[in-house]
């Protein structure tokens, strides 16, 4: 058996940086495969702004934001259409302003081709990646507790699931978390919260469905639902857990199988948002450029935040403040993707930066 079936991660997951202009362009990807994005998540880097989420299913103009409960929101001058390779932003200072620089983190899904899916007791749309692991599902909120197909033909490891339609938390799944009752959310620093069978209906995905239950996040009756699902690939992705030292500069060390192009980690404890890492942004060790998912603020530089980017996973390498990398003894989940597989499906290695 191979050791990974995809040589090329960016083929399925690129990062783009670029300046604004505050006149509508494209922004291209430098990845050696050429990306159509299906799902893109803009972030403003040198000043305060949100963190705006398109996909090609709920339409291209149609923005979600990771930092607020705000329900989806349509907006012709925010991304404005999903390239051959890349995307085009629109005047609007939130994804294009002049002079501020931006990150675009993407994953193709299915090139905005939807089915319908019935494995599940609801019907869902999906578009899925399967040989990537990607899947964007949308429904209609029943307000009870039921399942939805997924389409990926194997479980998921992480759900991010948003009630389009109410102002209202993001609701996350990691297969790491204490069990299917707990839940994290984006777009605050809370922990882990038992939700009981509010938002997964105390119940891990299948190789065909995720469950839902009757709660305001996840199932709310009436409501547009949008999941995006993502389930681990050996070579590419990867979702786990580490438990930290407090130990300043020698951290764990966390094995994933792959150079990460993108890397988030979530302290369990309270006080530790969704924090962001990428080598396009960090191009040498000792990587400290980050964003967290519940804040607006700037990308900060502060050396608190430091994890070294390596040949076959990543290791931390501070102490981390406010439980975000490395506080003794917490839990801390993680979600990673690669720039380049640390064996190729031929047996050639990758090197360490």
């Amino acid at each position: 058996m191979a050791y990974t079936n995809i040589d090329d991660p960016s083929a399925h997951f690129q990062t783009a940086l670029y300046t604004g202009d505050g006149s509508a362009h494209s922004i291209g990807n430098d990845g050696n495969s050429d990306l159509k994005p299906d799902w893109v998540w803009i972030k403003k880097r040198s000043a305060s702004g949100n963190h705006s989420v398109f996909d090609s299913t709920r339409g291209v103009y149609e923005e979600l934001v990771t930092n607020g409960t705000n329900a989806e929101a349509s907006d012709v001058q925010l991304l404005t259409q999903f390239d051959t390779d890349g995307f085009t932003v629109g005047t609007n200072s939130g994804v294009n302003g002049s002079g501020a620089t931006f990150v675009g983190w993407q994953w193709k899904a299915n090139g905005g081709t939807t089915s319908s899916n019935t494995d599940g007791a609801t019907t869902s749309t999906v578009q899925a990646n399967t040989d990537a692991g990607f899947s964007i599902v949308t429904w209609t909120g029943t307000g009870s507790a039921t399942t939805l197909g997924h389409g990926l033909g194997v479980a998921p490891a992480v759900l991010i699931v948003k009630n389009r339609s109410t102002a209202v938390d993001w609701a996350v799944y990691h297969k790491d978390l204490t069990d299917a009752g707990y839940v994290l959310q984006l777009n605050t620093a809370d922990g882990e919260v038992d939700s009981g069978t509010n938002r997964w209906n105390h119940t891990d995905p299948t190789s065909s469905v995720f469950s839902v239950g009757s709660g305001q996040q996840t199932n709310q009756s009436s409501n547009n639902m949008v999941c995006y699902a993502f389930a681990e690939k050996q070579g590419y992705s990867k979702f786990g857990s580490y438990t930290g030292n407090g130990t300043a500069n020698d951290g764990p060390f966390v094995y994933l199988g792959f150079k990460p192009a993108f890397v988030i980690i979530k302290s369990l404890a309270a006080t530790g948002a969704h924090y962001l890492w990428d080598t396009k942004r960090n191009t040498f060790n000792g990587a400290d450029d980050t964003v967290n998912a519940a804040e607006a603020d700037a990308e900060t530089s502060n050396g608190i935040m430091t994890v070294d980017i390596l040949s076959n996973g990543f290791k931390i390498k501070n102490t981390g403040a406010n439980n975000g990398t490395n506080q003794s003894g917490t839990k801390y989940v993680y979600y990673a993707w690669a720039e380049n597989p640390f064996v190729t499906s031929t047996g050639i290695p990758t090197t360490a930066r």
